[in-house]
């Protein structure tokens, strides 16, 4: 050990030696510390580079090289070498060269003024003694306290944060892994003379914090990493339910049992597939469509409509009655379908049936009415997200951190459906008397040129909220709609569009094309930085739905709550 020690403290002698007080030895002594400081930092800059590879996965193998890494480089190579520079200059002191040369010997009992070198840094107190049974006066053992407490505390806080930085986008808890065997470091050398151990905290400070630096430049693992080391067997997000097979389908058709509904359509992990019309193979989804075109339902009396609700390009949404069933719906009627329009809905309205979550509107029945081809949907009492925050200020990170994860879990159990929504934005949104949120308007957008530029100049979707590859014209794409719902949460803490607002619609969809950078983000919420991951003008480069639903939720249960609770409460609106 003495004589890996020695060869270190004559390197460190040779880099950095200045010929002041307290003395050349003592300030090599210093630089022995900043080079066994490199030791951490490596290790830092080791499990940053590790979970490039293995993202959040923290068991079996990844979890024993994070701690064997945590034990060797943090713990036993820093005290292996800072105990040998004790060995060295106690040994010195006592006569013996310890493996140093001649003229290195000779400079070690020269007096800068606090002594000989050698019985400076190899004679003295250790450090249990100098902090238990000081000998010299209050303003001696003062220094003491910084020197061996202080800065050993300032180091624990560099690594500390070099492990927070080192473990980004996962959980905190295998930090410990790096900052428990510093701290056991610490206390194993107390052994070591005091005047050595502060010299070597000297040059172990700076060095552990700019080592921030490096496992900061390393950067953290790629969402896609974590979503696929997250991803377990037919995993799910935590609110949606598991799809059901409708029970009425083989009571209508018994004699002939429905073939198995397809698998579920994936998408990959980075989210930046693109997403086509929904396939065909969609039409053959069973679900509650028992009235088709057609059917001798066509311009039947059966819906009472109540009060129109919206109109838009696509058609108009009505409050309805269903006077066979005595329910409240909603009927969204297209006019003037073609049957490619025709075709669409009947796909998109047997995927959303099959469809089953809390917060996705529901689709009951696809009808003809007089005026139009109309989808009968779950009709929702509340007001639009986007009314509640004009009317009543923004929400506080607890309700919009709710929003945010209601709304991603019901986004990604679409999306593992094939659906795409491509027009989530505030007033799709509605919030139920409960302060219960509902994403509402599957489909109203969808037109076939899918978000893009049509021949009259106008664009399907809103261009305040529209992500910046569609307003340039690429195919929408699960990314697309989680900067979207981001751009909507983004909305609900400050009360203006993250690009902020345009004179025009076309100034608007010009900087989105232009992927302009969001100017109006919250400034104080916590959820600052994963908004800004998922308005990344790269789709690639932005969070998955359920990533976002991880991490919100996360913080949701160390704050104390769940993404359960109400976003905010309202008085049912009078009739």
């Amino acid at each position: 050990m003495e004589s890996i020690a020695s060869a270190l403290l004559s390197f460190a002698y040779q880099l950095f030696q200045p010929g002041f007080w307290p003395g050349d030895w003592a300030w090599a002594t210093s630089m022995a510390g900043a080079l066994i400081g490199l030791f951490p930092v490596g290790t830092a800059v080791a499990v940053a580079l590790m979970r490039k590879f293995t993202g959040n996965r923290y068991h079996g193998g990844a979890l024993a090289a994070l701690a064997v890494l945590g034990v060797v480089g943090v713990l036993l190579i820093p005290w292996f070498l800072a105990t040998g520079v004790a060995s060295v200059f106690r040994a010195n002191f006592r006569g013996d060269s310890a493996g140093l040369s001649g003229a290195e010997v000779a400079a070690l009992q020269q007096d800068y003024g606090v002594g000989p070198q050698d019985e400076y840094l190899g004679g003295g107190q250790n450090v249990y003694e100098t902090l238990f049974y000081p000998s010299d006066g209050v303003f001696s053992y003062g220094l003491d306290l910084i020197g061996l407490v202080g800065l050993p505390v300032l180091i624990l806080l560099a690594v500390m944060l070099m492990g927070r930085i080192a473990l980004r986008r996962g959980p905190k808890w295998p930090g410990r892994l790096l900052w428990v065997p510093f701290v056991v470091f610490v206390f194993v050398c107390a052994g070591v003379e005091a005047n050595t151990a502060v010299h070597l905290w000297l040059g172990f400070l700076p060095v552990t914090v700019l080592g921030v630096i490096p496992v900061a430049i390393v950067g953290p693992p790629s969402w896609s990493t974590i979503e696929n080391s997250d991803r377990r067997p037919d995993s799910t997000p935590a609110k949606q339910e598991p799809p059901q097979q409708p029970v009425h389908v083989q009571t209508r058709e018994p004699e002939t049992p429905p073939p198995p509904p397809p698998p579920a359509k994936q998408y990959a992990p980075t989210s930046v597939a693109p997403a086509p019309e929904p396939p065909a193979e969609l039409a053959a989804v069973p679900g509650p469509v028992p009235t088709p075109p057609g059917s001798s339902q066509q311009g039947s009396n059966r819906f009472r409509r109540v009060r129109r609700l919206g109109h838009g390009g696509f058609g108009t949404v009505w409050q309805a009655v269903d006077t066979q069933l005595g329910r409240t719906v909603a009927l969204k009627i297209a006019h003037a379908p073609d049957t490619d329009t025709e075709e669409r809905m009947q796909r998109e309205a047997r995927a959303l049936a099959a469809l089953s979550h809390p917060n996705c509107v529901r689709v009951y029945d696809l009808v003809e009415e007089p005026d139009g081809l109309a989808l009968v949907m779950e009709y929702l009492e509340g007001q639009p997200l986007a009314e509640i925050v004009d009317n009543g200020g923004p929400l506080d990170d607890v309700a919009a951190g709710r929003l945010w994860a209601t709304m991603a879990s019901a986004l990604a159990a679409a999306h593992s459906k094939g659906v795409l929504h491509r027009d989530i934005k505030p007033s799709n949104i509605i919030v139920d008397p409960q302060g219960v949120a509902h994403l509402i308007d599957f489909g109203i957008a969808r037109s076939r040129g899918d978000s893009k530029l049509t021949a009259t100049g106008m664009m399907v979707g809103t261009p305040d909220y529209v992500a910046p590859e569609a307003a340039a014209g690429a195919p929408a794409s699960p990314a697309s709609d989680a900067w979207q719902l981001a751009a909507t949460v983004s909305y609900a803490l400050t009360g203006q569009p993250p690009r902020g607002t345009r004179e025009t619609p076309m100034a608007a969809l010009m900087a989105a094309a232009r992927a302009e950078a969001p100017t109006h983000l919250p400034r104080q919420s916590v959820h600052g930085r994963l908004l800004a991951a998922s308005l990344d003008p790269q789709p690639r480069n932005r969070p998955t739905l359920n990533v976002v639903y991880r991490e919100v939720e996360g913080w949701l249960s160390r704050a104390g709550t769940s993404p359960d609770g109400p976003v905010t409460k309202l008085v049912p609106r009078q009739q």
